[in-house]
Formats: C-alpha cells, structure tokens, sequence
C-alpha cells in the first residue's frame, strides 16, 4: 500500500519532533513546524538547517540534496496553519490532558481524510483518541532517539483504528527509511515493554547480593554481547527518565510481577544519582565520562594446579567442558565419580551452586560451577556456593583465564546472571507474541533495532534451545516460588513439542 502523503505537519519541535521533520523533508515531503513556544519552530528549523549542512560536508548527501530538502520545510504560525496537512504528527509533552486538547483542536481545523499520529512513548492511543468525532483516524507513530540513527518506528492500533491508517503509516516509515512494526495498543507497545526483562532483572540480581554492578555490566557486555551493561544503560538514560517508566509499566499492567521495580533505584532517584548527566548513577562521572571504569576482577595466583572433574547435565556439555580444560592444560579426570582432591566444575541450569553440588553428588567446599550459557570464548562466568574453598575458586579462575578470555566470579544465584536476564528476555517476548501485541518478526526485528540487542528475544531463544529456557525458568520457580519466572504458554508448549519460537504462529480462531 502506498501512503499518499505529500504534505505533513509536526506539533512540537523538540528533539524528537525535529528528528520526525528531517527524515520526512528528506524523504520528499512537505512538512510545517508548529510549536506553542515563542520561536522554538524557528530555531528548530535553523537546527535543520545546520544538521543537514554537515551532513553535505561529510558527503553523507549533496549540497544539492540538503537545499532542495530544507525548501519542504516550513514554520507554522499557528495551527491553522497545519490545515491542508494530510498527515500531523504531534511530539509534545507526554501529558495525556495535552494530547487530548491537541487533537481536539486539530480535528476542527484539518479534512476528515488527515491523520492523526502520536508520537507518546508510553500513554494510550485509545485514551488519546477518547472524546474525538472521529478516533478511527488517530494511531500512534513512536519514534526513538536519535530519529535518523534509529530506524525503527512502532505504528500502534488503538481500539478504534482504522487499519488501513496504521497500513499507510507503514509505507510512509519504509519511505522514510525506517521500519515500521506493527504494535496494539498495550502498556510499552513493544520495544519499551520488550526492554523490561534486561533491565528488572539486573536489579533484582543486585539486589540479591550476587554480583556487583561492573560485574553484571561485563557478563551481560562480554559475555552475551549487549551494547551495555543494564547499570551503564541506566547511567545513559538517567534514573529520573527509566524509573518512573518502570514503576508505570508496573502499575499499568496491573503489578504483573514481572515488571515489578527496584527499591534500589527509587532511593538512588530520591537521593539525586540519576547517572552520567549528574555525574552519579551506578558510576561516578566527570564531564560526562565515567571516573575510574572498573576493571576485570584481579586473576589470582595458583602455584599448584589440582586436577579437575565435570558435572553436566549432558554429554555434548561435558565434552565441551572437557575439551576446554584441557586446551588450558588441566588433569581431567574421567572416573564416574570425582577423587577426594578433584576440583569439581559443575555447568547446572536454573539452579544455584549449592543445589548444583546435591545434584551432581558433589563436594561443596571443592565444588564451583560455570556458566554455558555463555560463548566460552568470549568470557566465563564462575558461580561459587557459601562453601567453595578459597582455593578451589581461585583456581579455577587462574585456569580459566590461561588464553585471555576473561572470568567473572559471582555469588550463589538459582540460574548465574546471563541464565536469568536471557530467560527473561526470551520469556517476556514469547508473552507478547502470545497476547498478539506484535508478530514475531515485528518483535525480533524491533527489539534488536529499537535496543540494540545482538539477536530478537525469540531468535535469541531458539539459539539457546527453548527446553533450556523452560528448564532454566521451571527451575527458578520451583526454587524460589516467585510467579515473575513462571514460563509463558508460548514458550512452554513450543519447547515441549521441540518447536522454535519463531515459526508456527498461532491459527486464527
């Protein structure tokens, strides 16, 4: 379907809505700048100007380009001005009274064939459309910051949509470059709802003691991959903008465990340590860069070396195990069962060390289990129980460091950090297929444009095997009896029938 639109009005000339302006100019259309501020259109247009001059100096477009596109961009006076408009896109302040009183006023004043497009990140498009003559026109159009860099943009249904008005607004992001995924409209839509997992679950791990903050940052980073770590992440985005969408998220679906926030960052908030722009979040800033970055933890020194043992939960794991240990030069012993000096290495799912060591038979004090999870080529990850020797903890990690890959040690843990934040990601986004939010590609795809992420939560889920998931989760539940791991119908029924998570979608009934 094409999307017809040739001349497009933009209410609210901030960051995002100048972003929404540019890509539109360039892309062949006809934009007018309207804000209510005395001069913020103007100076947002002269933004555009010098945005777009750079970008012809780096020869990212030609001079040629940028004035042709500038020439399609207009400051409104009023809005009225806005009047021929067949598409406005409003980008103001995320207050649902002023959006309600926005639209209000722009359905008296442009044709019944306009559409009407919020850019809300968080507030109900069927709440936004209430009250208007007509709501089948109005759809959300959320974009993310910085505009032109992120090429995604979540086209939201409300209750009342026409479909064929989110169908156009799809074709208007492909010909602007961006990828228009398809959301209802739910609390998050899809990209900020998908997000919750990564970074709930990270508190909630540091909550329980078992890692530090650089610790976590550098498995989930090293290990898995992220751009950033979940604490670096909240550094970035600045406690005072990411709290308050967690605790609203919370409460919009109704205290969903699962989305259940931090007392950690409710106090960091109240106490001001909102991250990098104050100079204090989980790290400490100068200038915007982080003073003193913390370094891998130190890599003990081991005279004498002890032979080891694997427990695994099956053969090709411990295989890959014992291939490795012994690429570093370690005594692996083969025996059934470990000699009374064997430090045991252990690679549990879903479990906490302690439980680990009653599964695989095992010694505590000479017992220490590793995450397989995690490419052990790119990093490794140690968990050690309350009764792990010094001596077997420390050398297990001089071993495992011997060719460079770095190790992280943490704490007793029922599942070891990567093990809980990807179940969680790959079970929060088995959910949201499961409800119909977004299709799977639309998921996959949004996700790992909108975040980052080096793989969608379902991909991500096939390529850990979705049994190891469920086994992961059932366990954590089992143990810990918190509803927040409880695994998804999705992700259950498909793991038990030996099915990916991305193929199959439901029938419609």
């Amino acid at each position: 379907m094409t999307h017809g639109i040739e001349r497009m009005g933009v209410v609210g000339t901030g960051v995002m809505g100048a972003g929404i302006a540019q890509i539109a100019i360039q892309a062949g259309i006809e934009v007018h700048l309207f804000d209510a501020r005395e001069g913020a259109a103007q100076s947002a247009r002269e933004g555009l100007t010098k945005t777009l001059g750079k970008l012809a100096e780096k020869g990212k477009i030609s001079e040629q380009e940028a004035r042709t596109a500038l020439e399609r961009l207009h400051v409104a006076e009023s809005l009225g001005s806005l009047q021929d408009s067949q598409l406005v896109v409003e980008a103001i302040v995320e207050r649902l009274d002023a959006k309600q009183a926005l639209l209000s006023d722009l359905e008296s004043l442009v044709s019944e064939s306009c559409i009407l497009a919020s850019n809300t990140s968080s507030l109900s498009i069927t709440s936004i459309a209430r009250g208007l003559k007509h709501p089948e026109r109005v759809a959300g159009f959320h974009f993310f910051n910085p505009v032109p860099l992120m090429k995604v943009v979540e086209v939201i249904d409300g209750l009342e949509t026409d479909p064929q008005v989110g169908d156009r607004l799809q074709a208007l992001a492909l010909n602007m470059g961006h990828l228009g995924i398809r959301a209802k409209d739910t609390p998050g839509f899809i990209i900020n709802h998908a997000g919750r997992a990564y970074s709930t679950e990270a508190l909630q791990i540091m909550k329980e003691a078992v890692a530090e903050p650089a610790d976590i940052d550098r498995v989930l980073r090293d290990g898995m991959g992220f751009r950033m770590g979940p604490m670096e992440l909240f550094d970035l985005t600045a406690l005072d903008v990411s709290h308050p969408v967690i605790e609203s998220i919370y409460n919009q679906f109704y205290q969903d465990p699962r989305y259940r926030p931090s007392t950690l960052t409710r106090q960091m908030l109240e106490a001001g340590f909102v991250g990098r722009k104050v100079g204090r979040g989980f790290y400490t800033y100068q200038a915007g860069q982080m003073v003193n970055p913390p370094t891998a933890q130190p890599v003990p020194t081991v005279t004498s070396m002890p032979s080891f043992w694997v427990g695994a939960e099956n053969e090709a794991d411990r295989s890959k195990l014992v291939i490795l240990l012994e690429q570093l030069g370690a005594e692996v012993e083969q025996a059934e069962r470990p000699s009374q000096t064997a430090l045991c290495l252990l690679a549990p799912y879903g479990l906490d060390a302690t439980t680990a060591c009653a599964q695989f038979g095992t010694e505590p004090a000479r017992s220490i289990c590793i995450d397989l999870i995690i490419d052990l080529q790119r990093h490794r990850c140690l968990m050690q129980s309350p009764a792990t020797a010094k001596e077997v903890r420390e050398a297990a990690h001089a071993l495992l460091t011997r060719d460079g890959v770095g190790v992280t040690v943490i704490n007793d843990s029922v599942g070891f950090i990567a093990q809980r934040v990807l179940s969680m990601v790959v079970n929060l986004g088995s959910d949201i297929v499961q409800q119909r939010i977004a299709s799977v590609d639309d998921l996959d795809e949004g996700v790992r444009r909108g975040l980052g992420y080096p793989l969608g939560p379902l991909a991500w889920g096939d390529s850990l095997k979705p049994k190891r998931i469920l086994t992961i989760l059932e366990r954590i539940t089992k143990l810990t009896g918190d509803p927040r791991y409880r695994p998804s119908g999705w992700l259950r029924r498909r793991a038990d029938l030996g099915l990916s998570l991305r193929h199959a979608e439901p029938a419609s009934v």
